[in-house]
């Protein structure tokens, strides 16, 4: 008999055979759980035994092959597809997992478990959440009948030690020398989007950037799930979303918090993600003293990071675009483009200065600063290149004057 079906067959025996197994403290149940392996196959290695164990314990008292996987710190992605289709993503390539989940049953069970210790719900009626694992890692799911196939559930999985820009230059997003230039930009509380495509390390790089924010500030954060990990800041405040789960209680949108947070006193407010109405609530953060506030945002370029700012607002209120623009220009500093580039790696492709509005030609004027440029030794395989300095200068220099910092960027 192989391990999966001593795991399998231990389960069946425990779940058929013992009535009082879900009154079991976690010691009692793995002492019957190593009782009944015993009983099946006495012959069974040390090896398979400690991960039969871990394996029956986990589908019975926790996430079951999802403990397992979430285990593996090496792993950043994990895919499900239905309960017998797993994938997941290490050093940036797919692979897909040996095993899978025991039925669509056992999928659904795990589902509704860490989702109810998330404070969320899931049902047919409602297919789609988006919640955390107890370890902070990013899950979205989405359940029959929408998803045709079986449960999809989607996690992106964050490292347990903050992000820092030392390691962000390790992993090569971006050269020493930027290092110095993005401290500066927080230092001298300038606005700053963080944009980019999905899996480009939006996230990440926030959080990299936290630490150059003074520890005497009073920060709150705002977010749809909680991932942002600042650890520089002292005086923190952090805020999720909530979600309705009867009639009874209230939806607590992004747009409620960061209105909160403007009366809670905050140097900056930092917003994981804007995706809807609250882009105008945050614009106006950044334009009424709380400059130095930071967010990311989902767009392929700086210049479409605006545009989807403007389409944002739109979703909110009724104001003619020439006044958005306004609103955007005199908000926004910086914006820092991230990408994932063909060979998977994560690079900072543009920082670029958000300028004036221009009434001639009714456009916000971006002003690149760094532009990454491909070397000559780049191929279709490896991606090679630098972010480099523009020839522009940089236009707002008030703000570093404001903050003492008198250099040329």
């Amino acid at each position: 008999m192989n391990r999966n079906d001593l795991i399998l067959e231990t389960k069946r025996i425990l779940v058929e055979e013992d009535p009082r197994l879900i009154s079991y403290t976690d010691a009692e149940l793995r002492e019957a759980i190593e009782a009944q392996i015993e009983r099946i196959n006495s012959n069974v290695s040390y090896k398979d035994r400690y991960f039969v164990l871990n394996n029956v314990y986990d589908s019975i008292r926790g996430l079951g092959i999802l403990d397992e996987i979430v285990r593996d710190e090496s792993i950043t992605e994990i895919m499900i597809n239905g309960h017998d289709s797993i994938f997941i993503e290490k050093g940036g390539k797919q692979y897909k997992y040996d095993r899978g989940f025991e039925s669509k049953e056992d999928l659904s069970r795990i589902i509704t478990l860490f989702v109810q210790k998330a404070g969320r719900s899931v049902s047919e009626a409602n297919p789609i959440v988006d919640t955390r694992l107890e370890d902070g890692s990013r899950v979205n799911v989405v359940m029959p009948p929408v998803a045709l196939d079986g449960a999809t559930v989607t996690i992106r999985r964050f490292p347990k030690e903050p992000m820092t820009v030392e390691k962000l230059i390790k992993f090569g997003s971006f050269p020493p020398e930027i290092a110095e230039i993005l401290e500066i930009f927080v230092k001298a509380r300038f606005n700053i989007f963080v944009s980019g495509g999905t899996g480009s390390g939006k996230t990440t790089f926030l959080n990299a950037l936290s630490n150059y924010i003074p520890r005497t500030d009073r920060v709150i954060t705002v977010e749809d799930s909680a991932e942002l990990q600042i650890k520089a800041v002292d005086n923190l405040v952090r805020l999720e979303t909530k979600v309705s789960t009867s009639k009874d209680t209230k939806e607590i949108s992004i747009q409620d918090l960061i209105k909160s947070a403007l009366r809670m006193r905050p140097d900056r407010i930092v917003v994981g993600e804007i995706r809807g109405a609250e882009a105008i609530d945050m614009l106006q953060a950044m334009n009424t003293g709380h400059d130095g506030s930071l967010s990311t945002g989902h767009a392929n370029s700086a210049k479409d990071m605006l545009s989807r700012i403007e389409t944002l607002v739109l979703r909110g209120v009724d104001l003619p675009l020439e006044a958005i623009r306004q609103q955007i220009s005199s908000a926004v500093d910086i914006i820092i483009q991230l990408s994932r580039l063909r060979d998977h790696s994560r690079k900072t492709v543009e920082i670029v200065e958000v300028g004036a509005y221009n009434f001639e030609t009714r456009q916000i004027e971006l002003n690149p600063i760094y532009e990454f440029v491909e070397s000559e030794h780049t191929t279709v395989e490896k991606v090679d290149g630098k972010l480099t300095r523009t020839k522009n200068p940089l236009i707002n220099v008030d703000k570093l004057r404001q903050a003492g910092i008198y250099r040329e960027i």
